[in-house]
């Protein structure tokens, strides 16, 4: 297993749309491990495939206590949303620091392909619907910054810009 470099906002790779995972191999196999083991260094609940530059279909999740209850989604399809939604504060690990609130829906059921590639129905609510619906914007190319005002957006990628500029100082 290895730590992958995760993209940081404004990166221009994280607005590739994914495409969909065609077979669920060793390199995949490969990858979720990577990228679990990424997300839970980062101290993270949710990653999503484009966050590692990686423009496949695929997101791990764990919003367990105890993180150790890894949920692996390839080519996941939002197949129902809940009438109601409501705001909720959110953050990214490739917005590392920011929180902001987005509107998503109060739960959702998902089919995707699981880690061995087998048809599975999650369904969701609270912090869990909200992480799916999160990650499953990355794969369309999609940051939770860009549901904010452009006044707080422009900030934040001001911000980011710094610290990248600091960074490589």
């Amino acid at each position: 297993m290895a730590l992958l470099p995760i993209l940081c906002y404004p990166d221009s790779r994280l607005h590739k749309v994914a495409k969909p995972v065609e077979t669920v191999d060793a390199r995949i196999k490969t990858l979720i491990a990577d990228m679990l083991e990424t997300m839970y260094d980062a101290n993270g609940i949710g990653l999503a495939a484009t966050q590692v530059d990686v423009h496949e279909r695929l997101i791990v999740i764990d919003t367990s206590e105890q993180r150790d209850q890894p949920l692996v989604l390839i080519n996941p399809e939002l197949t129902w949303t809940s009438a109601g939604k409501h705001l909720n504060d959110e953050g990214c690990l490739s917005v590392p620091g920011i929180y902001d609130g987005v509107e998503r829906f109060d739960a959702v059921k998902v089919t995707a392909l699981d880690g061995d590639g087998r048809s599975r129905s999650v369904e969701a609510d609270g912090l869990l619907a909200v992480c799916i619906q999160h990650e499953m914007d990355h794969l369309m190319g999609k940051v939770f910054v860009e549901y904010l005002s452009p006044l707080k957006r422009n900030r934040i990628k001001t911000k980011m810009l710094k610290q990248l500029k600091e960074a490589n100082a």
